[in-house]
Formats: structure tokens, C-alpha cells, sequence
């Protein structure tokens, strides 16, 4: 079975991308986005309502503090009030050390479900991308895609958590400096309550702007991520050409574009909090000189003013605080707009809701008038395609470079699914079985054998978890590999290296072959599979070949045309089209294309027939 988009994914038009969501897309879509961040909270409910009741106590504690102003400043230094002297010490004392407890405790509930939240965000992000087609990561640079799993998700988090955290704790810290402002002198926090809202302009005034910037400064940091993937991944072609002062002009460039959009977001963050200050100066002046003239009229106490204003400038703090967080909460919409949007992709291969378990394949695959194409309004890759194959027997593509012999062997595992006809395996068609039980019975090695940085063992049972270490070494043994790994220092279990660069080609070749005879696959693709190998590796792979090719119904894109001569069927393609089938025996007798292309490949060319290979 695919792996589900999980609740939050929805269809996007044309069965593709959602739009994007919160991108410059006013107040209303911004809120919308941060409610479905905030969807990821729900399992952590529990714990948050404790760290909130805790943050009501910090708040509360904090608020008290103000309180205490006036009696320590009217008891203890004007009425030298010795009995106030004793217990007042002790009762701040006790608030700091209840506040300081309760603090880690709300903070460590909050930190660890903020954890959780990212946890769970990044597990469903990238279950969701394994459940892809092969089309999406073709329209996506791996950069890109790096990006938003690790930078942008992270931007979610301070969004979701530490933005949450200290919204509810400093909106909780206000409303206790709120009550002790109006408890002390409800006509001074009047005056307060006039002034102080202009310094809440800037962050309306700069969220949004903030938000745009973001999303391009985050666009760029995936195009940067990208390239750097790119460039280091191929820096063995980079050096061969000389081309390391091209790539770091290029890099620059992009480097340069980078800073340029992040110094407009720490412009616009530099000017939110010193405008949110200043307007905030204005008021406090008011206040002072308002207040100022109570105490001097006789009308409050100095003990009474001080709590005001040590409330007032608590206060201060968490609305300052408040005004960062609008920075972040932008910053994490853009990032969750760009999550979601990879969320909200749809595969383009789904499987239906009824699909069969496919048994194993016994009569044959038939292709019925097939075409295909990569794109709605793109050109036809393959045109009326329309073949079958018996179970057990061999059929070679022969074609020149384009001439769509990958597709076609890339539509039998459903890495893509064709726009007509269909493809049939035992009658039964491919995309009416769940994708997984297709897939099982299906081996498929490459010219481009894929690694990973791991041990040889798991390298071969990729896919077959808890394999026996016999029946590995036995599939390494039938591949011509278990002799080099042996002699590796650590056998089997010898790590081979970022994309197994640390083997030669032929050795990662022969691992792939043992990868897909410990699979034992029925159906085997072999997609130019010793193309870029030298004569001799060739020929100790292709050993390998004939022993994972016994017994199979086997599609061969010729990756040699001394194996093509052996084969039951050739298929020649050109422009899409079948337009040649037949035996290898029969098609040399006839004026054909590939009569032209073996002379091409055994004659013009004389090699030997064992190192001739054609590229498709």
C-alpha cells in the first residue's frame, strides 16, 4: 500500500500543488495556515494544558512582584515598619524560588512537546515524499527539498512551540501587570491604556512585509542547499574541468542574493522593536508626569506610584516580547506555506481504494496501445506501444539515445502510469493492484547503480530487512562479489561510502545484481547495466547477468548486443514507436534499423561484440 499524506493533505488543482498558502496571501489565509500548524499540537494536549497552568503560576508571580513594591517602599523605608522588614524579604525570596521552579517546569512540558511536534512534523513530511511519484522529485532539486524538511520545518517549530510558549506566558505575565496597574491607579492606567496601543503599530504595520521576505529569503536557501549538494556530490567532474572558480562565482552570486533578502528581514525586525520602544517612551513620559502630579498633590503614596510603574515597566517586556513573536509566527507561516505545499502534493501513481494483490506472474505482460507522455501539453514520448511477453522469456529495446526505452520499462513498475492504453500482467491490469504486491515481484538494475552509505550486507538486502547473512553472501556468491568483499576490511559489514564511491563500478554493479537475485524477483529490468563499465569489469558482470537472468521474464535495454542476440524478442524503438520486432537472426536478414545499428555497433566500431553497448 502507498504511504497516506496524512490528515492535513488535501487535492491540489489538477491533482498537483495546493497554490500557496499564506504567501503574501493577507491576514485571513496566514491565520488559517498557523491553525493547521497548530493541528500538529493536538496529541500533546495534555502536556500543554499543565505547562499553561504553569505559566499562569510564573505569570502570577511575576505579577506579585510588582505588587510587593508598595509596601516595601511605604512600610519598610517611609514607616520604618520593623514587622515588614522580618516577612517581606522572606515572601520575595519564596516567590523567586516558587517562580524559578515552575519556570523549568513549564519549560521543560513545553520544550518536549515542542520536540514531539517537530518530530512528528518531519516523519510526516517525509512519509509523504517516499509516497510520491517519480515526477515530483523530477520537478524538485534535491537542495529544495532538503530545505524544506530541515530548514523550514525547523522555522515551524519556533512558530508552533517557542512562539506559543512565550505568546500564552507573556499574554498570561500582561494580564497579571494589567490588574496590578489598575488595582494600584485605575485613572493613571487609563492614561496607560491611551498611549501605549501605538506600540503595537509596527508589528501590523511590519508582519507581512516580514512574510514576503521570508518566503524569498527561504526560496533562496533551497536553491543554495541545491547547488551545494550538487557541486560537492560531483566535485570529481567540478575538478576535471576546472571549473572551481565558475562554481564559486555561482555560489556568491546566490550567497550574495541570500544576504541581501536577510538583511531586509533584520531591517524590518530592527526597526519593529525600536519603534514599538519609542512610541512606548510616549506614554511612559504621560504616565510619569500624570502620576508624578498625584503623588505630589497628595492624592497617591510613592509606594502606590512605584508599583505602577514597576508593573507598567514589566509590562513592557512581555509586549516587546510579543512583537518578536509576530516576526517569528511570519516567518513560520512562510515555512509551513512551502511544508504544506509538499504535503499537499498529490501522487501522480495512486493506487485505488479496491486494488488486488497481484500473484505471482505465470502467463505473461502485455502492453495494449500505450502512450505516454511526461507532461499534459508536453510531446508524446511513447506513441501506440503494443507488445506482449511470455512469463520466463527474454525481450531486448534497441534504440538510439531518446527513444523512450527507459519509460517504457519505468511504466511496468508504475513509476509512472501511461495517459492511454494499458499494461497488463496476467490479464490483470497494473493499476488495479496495490502497487506494493507489483513492485515485489520486480528487480531492476541500472547503469546508475544507487548505494547507499552503509554496509555491504545492508546495501544487498536493501529492502529485505533481517535477511539471513547466508542467503546474503550466497546472492553476493552467485554476483562474482563475494571474493572482493572478503577481502574488505570488514567483510560485509565493511561501510562502502557516500554512493558507494568507495568500489569501483564494476563492484557496485555486482553488488546491485546480488541486491536483486537476494530479492528473486520473477520480472527483471536491466537498464544499460554495464554501459559504463570497462571490457573487463564488463565481462565478470555480465557473468553475473546471466546467472540473475535465468528463469525470469527479463526486459533489457541493450546494454550489450552479444546479450541482445540471445534474446526471445527485439524490440526496436524510435520516435516512441515499435517499429521493428523480431529475432535477432531474423532482423539481420532484412534491411532493417537494427541491422544498421548492429553493423554500427560490431562493424564501423570493431570491437568486440562483448564491450558493444548502446545508450538509450
Amino acid at each position: 500500500m502507498p504511504l497516506p499524506a496524512g490528515p492535513a493533505a488535501r487535492p491540489g488543482p489538477h491533482g498537483g500543488r495546493r497554490g500557496h498558502a499564506g504567501q503574501g496571501g493577507g491576514g485571513r489565509v496566514g491565520v488559517s495556515l498557523y491553525k493547521r500548524m497548530l493541528g500538529y499540537v493536538r496529541p500533546y494536549v495534555s502536556r500543554l494544558l499543565l505547562a499553561m497552568l504553569l505559566m499562569v503560576g510564573v505569570s502570577a508571580l511575576s505579577g506579585s512582584t510588582a505588587f510587593l513594591v508598595k509596601p516595601i517602599l511605604d512600610d519598610i523605608f517611609i514607616s520604618k515598619d520593623a514587622t515588614r522588614l522580618t516577612y517581606i524579604p522572606l515572601l520575595v525570596l519564596a516567590i523567586y524560588l516558587s517562580r524559578g521552579f515552575l519556570e523549568f517546569a513549564q519549560a521543560y512540558l513545553m520544550s518536549g512537546a515542542g520536540q514531539r511536534v517537530v518530530r512528528d512534523i518531519r516523519d510526516h513530511l517525509y512519509r509523504h515524499m517516499q509516497s510520491l511519484s517519480l515526477s515530483f522529485y523530477l520537478k524538485n532539486s534535491t537542495g529544495v527539498l532538503m530545505s524544506r524538511v530541515l530548514n523550514d520545518v525547523a522555522l515551524m517549530q519556533s512558530a508552533i512551540t517557542d512562539a506559543a510558549t512565550g505568546l500564552i506566558k507573556d499574554i498570561f505575565t500582561a494580564a497579571f501587570l494589567v490588574f496590578v496597574i489598575f488595582y494600584r491607579d485605575w485613572r493613571l492606567a487609563l492614561v496607560a491604556l491611551v498611549a501605549f496601543p501605538l506600540a503595537f503599530w509596527p508589528i501590523a504595520r511590519f508582519g507581512r512585509r516580514l512574510r514576503r521576505t521570508s518566503t524569498q529569503a527561504q526560496e533562496i536557501t533551497g536553491g543554495l542547499t541545491s547547488h551545494l549538494q550538487e557541486t560537492i556530490s560531483g566535485a570529481k567532474l567540478v575538478k576535471s574541468f576546472g571549473a572551481e572558480g565558475y562554481e564559486v562565482e555561482r555560489f556568491a552570486t546566490r550567497n550574495q542574493e541570500l544576504f541581501r533578502l536577510s538583511m531586509k528581514v533584520v531591517k524590518v525586525q530592527a526597526m519593529t522593536s525600536p519603534l514599538s520602544e519609542t512610541f512606548a517612551g510616549v506614554g511612559a513620559a504621560a504616565v510619569i508626569y500624570y502620576g508624578g502630579y498625584s503623588v505630589v498633590s497628595g492624592h497617591s503614596t510613592p509606594g502606590n506610584f512605584f508599583s505602577f510603574m514597576t508593573a507598567l515597566f514589566m509590562l513592557y517586556e512581555p509586549v516587546k516580547r510579543l512583537s518578536r513573536i509576530n516576526n517569528v509566527v511570519q516567518q513560520g507561516i512562510a515555512a509551513g506555506t512551502r511544508v504544506f505545499e509538499v504535503i499537499d502534493t498529490l501522487p501522480d501513481v495512486r493506487e485505488k481504494e479496491d486494488a488486488v494483490e497481484l500473484p505471482p506472474i505465470r502467463d505473461g505482460i502485455e502492453f495494449s496501445h500505450v502512450d505516454f507522455r511526461y507532461a499534459e501539453e508536453g510531446d508524446p514520448v511513447l506513441t501506440d506501444v503494443d507488445f506482449r511477453v511470455p512469463a520466463g522469456t527474454m525481450v531486448a529495446i534497441v534504440g538510439s539515445s531518446g527513444a523512450g526505452k527507459t519509460t517504457l520499462v519505468d511504466l511496468i513498475p508504475r513509476f509512472y502510469d501511461p495517459k492511454a492504453g494499458s499494461i497488463r500482467v496476467d490479464g490483470t491490469d497494473i493499476r488495479d493492484a496495490t502497487v506494493s504486491s507489483l513492485r515485489a515481484q520486480i528487480a531492476v538494475v541500472s547503469q546508475h547503480t544507487i548505494l547507499f552509505n552503509d554496509t555491504v550486507r545492508n546495501n544487498i538486502a536493501y529492502g529485505i530487512p533481517g535477511a539471513p547473512m547466508e542467503k546474503v553472501a550466497e546472492a553476493a556468491r552467485r554476483a562474482n562479489a563475494h571474493a572482493f568483499v572478503e577481502r574488505m576490511p570488514d567483510g560485509y559489514e565493511t561501510v562502502v561510502g557516500e554512493q558507494g564511491l568507495r568500489l569501483s563500478g564494476g563492484e557496485r554493479q555486482r553488488l546491485a545484481i546480488a541486491r536483486a537475485l537476494l530479492k528473486d524477483a520473477p520480472i527483471l529490468i536491466l537498464d544499460e547495466a554495464t554501459s559504463a563499465l570497462d571490457s573487463e569489469s564488463e565481462r565478470v558482470v555480465q557473468d553475473a547477468l546471466d546467472t540473475l537472468m535465468r528463469g525470469r521474464t527479463t526486459f533489457v535495454i541493450a546494454h550489450r548486443l552479444s546479450t541482445v542476440r540471445n534474446a526471445d524478442v527485439i524490440l526496436v524503438i524510435e520516435g516512441g514507436r515499435i517499429v521493428e520486432r523480431g529475432r535477432h537472426d531474423e532482423l539481420l536478414a532484412t534491411e532493417s534499423r537494427y541491422r544498421t545499428f548492429y553493423h554500427k555497433q560490431f562493424e564501423e566500431r570493431k570491437t568486440d561484440p562483448s564491450t558493444a553497448s548502446g545508450k538509450g
